[in-house]
């Protein structure tokens, strides 16, 4: 599998994350960046490459996962950090709005993310309040 910074790679991504948790349930393994990284990339997931996307993504590599469709943001920063682990692009630089937009699709049930982040409101805009008297 050839990874992207791009939302068809991100919609696979994301698919492909609920699917390996439920392999992993299957064979009653725990759902932990450990064994995703071990599932996807087989003997390419050696000791250095899951230290260095738990690192860049700062969880622990055997803690628990929640279920992505229920509790994403540990896993956008997961799968943020493995495509900026593969493709060799800065963690800064990988594109959220693909991202986020991927997770709309792969889990169109689901609360998108970033629904609560604040609207920028554009300079020299003026707010206007109406006064009674």
């Amino acid at each position: 599998m050839e990874i992207q910074n791009n939302l068809e790679t991100f919609v696979l991504l994301w698919r492909m994350m609920e699917r390996t948790r439920r392999l992993l349930a299957g064979h009653c393994k725990r759902f932990c960046i450990r064994n995703i990284l071990k599932a996807w990339f087989d003997t390419e997931a050696n000791d250095e490459f899951i230290w260095q996307v738990c690192h860049m993504c700062e969880q622990e590599g055997w803690n628990e996962l929640q279920k992505p469709s229920l509790y994403p943001r540990p896993h956008r920063e997961l799968l943020r950090a493995i495509v900026a682990a593969r493709t060799g692009i800065s963690y800064y630089r990988i594109d959220l709005k693909a991202l986020d937009a991927a997770y709309s699709i792969a889990f169109p049930h689901s609360t998108p993310l970033n629904i609560n982040k604040k609207k920028r409101v554009a300079r020299g805009s003026v707010a206007v309040k109406k006064i009674t008297a």
